[in-house]
């Protein structure tokens, strides 16, 4: 079962091949570093659910103290933010499709981070900054501008994505400690507390000190 063989048939040649690749000639060591990146990218669950949990709440308070709480029935019709609708009515049609009521509950925890992230996009500032930098009430009010705060959150969008559809996370081990340490400082922006309590169920650090032990164990050992 273990062999480069039964791993392509499964998870494809194109999935697996980038693995392979890495370690010419030694195919245990790929399929273990490919085990190795889905035990780490589910040590990332628990901070990613929390941040996109919050920041979602977050910008849904702000938008609901600017729109009234079911914003997102006229949200659509405002001048600048017509291309909205499409998403909204995506989450409105799958809370439906399952014989659901659609309530302004459902629709927020239906819309996609997709949704949540663009609403911090350079197109919508004119309209949307000025009410949603409220959502971010721990950062420095001079440090407050949009594209300070979209960026990040953006890079941290992709990374959740690539996790979620599980694409690789581990080649590069500092830039994933830096990803980290974002999501933690957004949570910071959000509300002052959130990291001490996500803290409390992290994983991800002790996952990337395991994986940086098991690839300098990969490094030394001699190939067989």
């Amino acid at each position: 079962m273990n062999d480069k063989h039964y791993f392509e048939k499964i998870f494809s040649t194109q999935r697996m091949d980038k693995y392979f690749k890495r370690y010419p000639g030694n195919e245990q060591k790929a399929i273990e570093h490919y085990q190795l990146n889905i035990e780490l990218s589910e040590s990332f669950y628990s901070i990613l659910s929390i941040f996109e949990i919050a920041l979602r709440n977050s910008l849904n308070r702000e938008l609901s103290r600017k729109y009234g709480d079911s914003w997102y029935l006229t949200i659509g019709s405002v001048s600048g933010l017509n291309s909205l609708s499409k998403n909204i009515n995506k989450a409105k049609q799958q809370i439906t499709s399952r014989n659901e009521i659609v309530t302004a509950d459902k629709v927020v925890a239906e819309l996609t981070l997709g949704f949540w992230v663009k609403l911090l996009n350079s197109e919508y500032e004119r309209i949307l900054w000025k009410p949603l930098r409220n959502a971010f009430p721990y950062v420095e009010k001079n440090q407050r501008q949009r594209h300070r705060i979209s960026a990040p959150i953006n890079k941290i969008r992709e990374f959740r994505n690539r996790v979620f559809h599980y694409e690789p996370i581990a080649w590069n081990l500092s830039k994933l400690e830096e990803i980290r340490n974002s999501i933690y400082n957004v949570m910071s922006w959000l509300n002052i507390d959130l990291p001490y309590f996500a803290i409390t169920i992290d994983k991800s650090k002790n996952a990337i000190e395991m994986m940086k032990r098991k690839l300098q164990n990969f490094n030394s050992a001699t190939h067989v």
